[in-house]
């Protein structure tokens, strides 16, 4: 499951831009590789993530694995229900399983308002990505 419409990092990430604001969420093969997603730490929304660097970290049932935004810019939003504290508080409606469930949907990750969008063409067309997990 490989939507045509998003663009996808080396790094099992992908990117749907809508104006100027990226949302980014790791794959199907990402997801289905950790198993059981336990955890997310998120960056928080003000904060600046850069192109290829760790901005976070998707904790699973088997490992812990790093996020790389695929993108450089300022956060707008985090996908809260992934985390099983905000604010410092217990989150009522933590729910990391959705990232397992609903990769391109209710398992987004965070919202960038992008800076440049010239990255974007460095990332990878579904087709590309499709052969880079099926090799």
């Amino acid at each position: 499951m490989i939507p045509e419409d998003l663009r996808y990092s080396e790094e099992h990430e992908w990117v749907r831009v809508e104006g100027d604001v990226a949302t980014i969420g790791i794959t199907d093969f990402a997801q289905d590789q950790l198993g059981d997603i336990v955890e997310v730490e998120l960056p928080k929304p003000g904060s600046q993530v850069k192109a290829t660097k760790e901005c976070g970290v998707v904790e699973s049932v088997k490992t812990a694995s790093d996020i790389f935004s695929p993108v450089t810019g300022e956060v707008v939003a985090a996908n809260t229900s992934l985390q099983r504290l905000v604010d410092g508080k217990k989150n009522p409606d933590f729910a990391p399983d959705r990232v397992n469930k609903d990769p391109y949907g209710q398992g987004w990750l965070f919202k960038v308002k992008l800076t440049d969008k010239v990255e974007l063409d460095k990332l990878l067309p579904a087709d590309k990505y499709a052969s880079l997990v099926t090799a």
